[in-house]
């Protein structure tokens, strides 16, 4: 099931202060009321961001927003050129802080409103400048993080390599050097301790952040640089909500 046709009663307001951010918060909830009713069901595709921008009267920024906090939650992904679905019920991994490192998490916050910015950015020139064998390289790492999930065994070297060929495909040395001063600090993982969870979620965790990666990279193949730069924010905002779900319970 779908988003019905617009009807009145579902655009938002947006006369009160900090305007976007209110309206990206009730298209989230009314989306969440969607899926926790079962009017949108697991498996069910969502409607497109033109047919959202229609019905609920906001535009394409309040619904990638939206999509973006209800991705980190685990409640839907988006399959590239097919559309966004509700996850299983039970698929949404929360990361669980130990609350005596609340300091880390913290830091790792602050390090991803840096790479956000940075990494946007440098998404968006690889999709112009990348040569296949770059390309292939990134492709590898992703080969490297998947096969790491199902070995269980470490998944940030392959995650850094794949951020750090995008910088290198930048062709641009200030970008390598900004990201390699951060190096493993960039991959909030290592910035706290998680208390243990069980394997088979963490790994779906795992493979969703992958998921995320194979996004980007398509877009990067595609020389597609605006979906790049989209695709790479998304990411990194997703890594964000998910690392302040993990604070907020800890908490």
């Amino acid at each position: 099931m779908t988003l019905s046709p617009a009807h009145p009663s579902d655009t938002f307001s947006a006369a009160s202060p900090g305007a976007r951010r209110s309206l990206t918060s009730q298209l989230v909830d009314a989306l969440r009321a969607q899926i926790d009713s079962k009017e949108l069901n697991a498996g069910s595709r969502l409607a497109t961001e033109a047919e959202m921008v229609q019905r609920f009267g906001v535009s394409r920024t309040v619904v990638r927003e939206a999509l973006s906090r209800l991705q980190a939650a685990g409640l839907v992904e988006t399959r590239h050129g097919i559309g966004t679905f509700v996850c299983e019920a039970g698929a949404a991994t929360l990361l669980q802080l130990d609350p005596a490192d609340m300091a880390g998490s913290i830091d790792a916050l602050a390090i991803l409103e840096l790479r956000i910015s940075l990494e946007t950015e440098c998404a968006g020139l690889a999709a112009l400048r990348c040569d296949r064998s770059r390309l292939a390289t990134m492709r590898a790492a992703l080969a490297d993080f998947a096969r790491s999930v199902d070995q269980a065994a470490d998944t940030v070297s392959p995650d850094l390599r794949f951020h750090m060929e995008i910088a290198h495909a930048t062709g641009n040395r200030y970008f390598v050097e900004i990201m390699e001063h951060l190096g493993t600090r960039m991959i909030p993982r290592t910035r706290i301790t998680a208390t243990p969870i069980p394997r088979d979620q963490y790994a779906e965790y795992l493979m969703r952040v992958n998921r995320e990666h194979e996004q980007i990279a398509d877009a990067i193949e595609r020389g597609d640089a605006d979906s790049a730069r989209t695709a790479m924010r998304l990411h990194l905002i997703n890594s964000r909500e998910r690392l302040r779900r993990a604070q907020a319970s800890s908490e």
